[in-house]
């Protein structure tokens, strides 16, 4: 599997084929702050079957479903998008994808239809690991990384997104991409 050396903001770790921590099975995660203080990223591929407007009753009708960042902090939302000229106090994570931003200014440019649902993805909680943490899985084998492109987030179906990154890795991913969920042995 891949070292951890090249381990940074804006990679993509996909959870082992065989995970079984309900949480991150199967999960694709965008990596948005990575440093020696520790990791946070958000999960990409799991929707909680809810929108914008369930979770917020102040916000512009919007009809953007929101996602399972991860176990942390799960009454908190978090969004990535790809407008980053447009929304002030974004942070850049990869080509074409930022995190966060003035969310007050994200309103008006949603009401101002500048913003569409396919420009961002929203998030209840995220996923964290303290210094160190990540790097300890990574040497396990527990994640593969990836590297970041912006049609992940904001193109790929969810629910096939984990068999497509890993593919796109090439070689033995592909195969691994391919394996059942549930191996059953004979």
């Amino acid at each position: 599997m891949d070292g951890t050396g090249n381990m940074k903001s804006g990679q993509v770790l996909l959870a082992e084929p065989f995970m079984a921590d309900p949480y991150f099975k199967r999960a694709v995660l965008l990596v948005c702050e990575h440093h020696g203080e520790g990791t946070i990223g958000f999960i990409l591929n799991k929707s909680i079957d809810m929108s914008i407007n369930d979770l917020m009753s102040d916000f512009p009708q919007f009809e953007a479903e929101v996602f399972y960042g991860g176990p942390v902090q799960t009454d908190t939302l978090h969004f990535v998008h790809n407008v980053g000229d447009l929304l002030e106090e974004s942070t850049p994570v990869a080509k074409g994808v930022w995190w966060g931003g003035n969310f007050e200014k994200l309103k008006f440019l949603i009401s101002s239809e500048l913003i569409r649902p396919e420009n961002i993805r929203f998030f209840v909680g995220y996923s964290g690991w303290s210094g160190g943490q990540l790097e300890s899985e990574l040497e396990h084998g527990s994640w593969v990384i990836a590297d970041p492109d912006a049609n992940y987030i904001f193109k790929s179906p969810p629910n096939k997104l984990w068999s497509q990154v890993m593919s796109n890795k090439g070689n033995i991913y592909e195969v691994i991409a391919d394996m059942p969920e549930q191996v059953i042995w004979n």
